[in-house]
């Protein structure tokens, strides 16, 4: 008989250390100072996040990526690893930092991030060889675009792999530059089942404002599943036999700061359970929803029992459209 796989989930793709600040009034002149009530280092980036997120709804994780020879690489592993993350596969790369991300929280607007690449500059898909996505039932890559080395048509050769293998790919980008972003990403598309991005990426890489039209743009170029996050509008689902509009749970906001990634785990959670398209939004949902109550890319998110007590206690609004 063949081994059963070792992991739920491979998420590989873009490892950070955060340091967020706790919303503040605004941001000050040059100069100036503003007070917040904490400044926090924790884990971040989309590898991390997810993995993360998995790990405390009770899937097997392991993450895949690189980190440098510093305090910030050690406390990535190891809050990773206290998160029962396998951290076997995370990468201590000579002559790079850590990679870093200063979140600027102002109260009533969208987070200011200020990033550098650090050893996310030197991932290129290498890490990610064939007999690892056999391990694993299902492959994440977070942070698409944010790893200079990591081409399109690497990821669509390892997305290919995955597919002869049977195992699920979901893809997300994070988009410093649009430029020639989406000719790339038209090569990885056609080799992935689920494509994440958020409203604002969307538009970046399609030029179209509207969700649903930035859906179909990518259901166009190949990508089997799109589901589209607009923050406090919800989210667009399509696929090839259905188009899905959801609302969003009502929470206290806080920080935004990694509620994708907090998706992106609910929803891979509910794709290895099985579960309909409906059902895959409305875990995904639920997770990002629990993650924007605290500051910080995971400090809020649900663990498994309390994702099942908040399910049980919450239905989200999905209207299907026409296709």
């Amino acid at each position: 008989m063949p081994e059963s796989p070792s992991y739920d989930c491979l998420c590989a793709g873009i490892v950070v250390a955060d340091f967020v600040c706790a919303p503040v009034s605004g941001v000050p002149a040059a100069g100036g100072l503003v007070m917040t009530d904490s400044i926090s280092l924790a884990i971040g980036g989309c590898a991390s996040n997810v993995a993360t997120d998995l790990a405390r709804i009770g899937r097997s994780v392991a993450v895949v990526g690189r980190v440098g020879n510093d305090m910030p690489g050690r406390f990535v592993r190891e809050q990773l690893a206290a998160a029962g993350v396998e951290t076997s596969r995370l990468v201590e790369t000579p002559g790079h930092q850590t990679s870093g991300t200063l979140v600027i929280n102002v109260r009533g607007e969208d987070r200011r991030f200020i990033h550098t690449f650090g050893a996310n500059a030197a991932f290129d898909g290498t890490e990610i060889p064939a007999g690892l996505i056999r391990q694993a039932r299902s492959l994440y890559v977070g942070g698409f675009f944010l790893m200079p080395r990591l081409t399109a048509e690497r990821v669509a050769d390892l997305f290919r792999q995955a597919r002869e293998l049977r195992v699920p790919t979901v893809l997300d980008v994070v988009i410093p530059d649009p430029k020639n972003c989406w000719a790339e990403l038209q090569k990885v598309l056609p080799w992935t089942d689920v494509f994440l991005p958020n409203v604002d990426e969307a538009c970046q890489l399609t030029g179209l404002a509207d969700p649903l039209e930035q859906a179909r743009a990518f259901r166009a170029a190949g990508a089997k599943t799109v589901v589209v996050t607009c923050g406090g509008e919800g989210s667009v689902l399509a696929t090839e036999s259905m188009t899905l509009r959801s609302g969003r749970f009502p929470v206290e906001f806080v920080d935004g700061t990694g509620s994708g990634d907090a998706f992106a785990a609910g929803y891979i959670s509910g794709l290895l359970d099985g579960c309909s398209a409906e059902r895959c939004l409305e875990i995904g949902s639920a997770l990002g929803a629990s993650c924007v109550r605290r500051a910080g890319a995971t400090t809020g998110v649900f663990t498994r029992a309390e994702l099942a007590e908040f399910l049980a206690q919450h239905r989200l609004p999905v209207e299907r459209l026409p296709s």
